[in-house]
């Protein structure tokens, strides 16, 4: 690593991440609400911002040097069973899309579903579990590092209300996201690598936006978001039992070990 991880960098990464969208996103002249109306709307409102904010997080991370530990783990989970909370994520959002009634999606309007979900898995999983992760790591035990990324995780989502949402579902949807920001956090403990958090973070949000343009009959992604959200609480516990991930600087200091 070129930069030794400092918790204070993650603050600073969270902060100007958050920052970036909301400004291109005010620029493009979309309001929230209308993000996945339309092809127009989610190339302008949700792509143009995201892909801004991707090339600066790729340009920050290799400043730093932290491709590594921010995309792949030092130590797995010792316990591997609490993956099924992210496989049932998968299941839903599946479900979702092959029950997605694509007429209503011209080539275009699936063109800036895919990106959307590209740049958004990529984005948001390698800043709030990627380098949040590795920077907070540098400090504070594993518990707290889960606790904190997932905590800013969902407050980012506090933003959508400078962009027109209404405050009320801001609130909700940062709670929904810290519990789903666990079951990403627990799919990279269990298998070792971010990319798999990315996939699922990526294919979920695609299936929670084509769900809200052309509704299902049952609408699965609502009724079991809360869910998954409450199991991934409720497990996450045994992903972090027993282990330790702080940077190698701070575990091999005497009164690092000490505390």
């Amino acid at each position: 690593m070129r930069i030794a991880p400092r918790a204070w960098i993650g603050f600073a990464i969270w902060a100007g991440y958050v920052v970036v969208i909301v400004t291109v996103t005010l620029l493009s002249g979309v309001p929230f609400p209308d993000i996945g109306t339309s092809a127009e709307s989610t190339w302008r409102g949700a792509v143009l911002d995201l892909a801004v904010a991707a090339v600066l997080l790729v340009v920050v991370t290799s400043l730093l040097g932290w491709w590594r530990p921010a995309l792949v783990e030092r130590r797995r989970s010792h316990h591997k069973w609490p993956v099924f909370v992210p496989i049932v994520m998968a299941v839903v959002a599946v479900f979702n899309l092959a029950n997605t009634d694509w007429s209503q999606f011209d080539a275009s309007f699936l063109l800036s579903l895919i990106a959307l979900g590209v740049l958004v898995g990529f984005n948001e999983e390698m800043m709030a579990r990627g380098l949040v992760l590795t920077a907070f790591r540098s400090r504070w035990r594993e518990g707290w590092v889960w606790a904190l990324s997932s905590a800013l995780f969902g407050l980012m989502h506090l933003a959508n209300a400078l962009l027109g949402a209404p405050l009320a579902s801001s609130l909700q949807q940062a709670v929904l996201a810290f519990a789903s920001g666990t079951a990403f956090y627990i799919l990279r403990r269990v298998t070792g690598s971010l990319i798999w958090a990315m996939l699922l973070h990526g294919l979920w949000d695609v299936s929670v936006f084509s769900v809200g343009h052309a509704p299902v009959s049952t609408p699965f992604a609502a009724l079991l978001a809360p869910v998954v959200g409450i199991l991934a609480l409720a497990v996450v516990y045994w992903v972090i039992k027993g282990t330790d991930e702080r940077s190698p600087s701070v575990t091999a200091s005497p009164a690092a070990a000490a505390g």
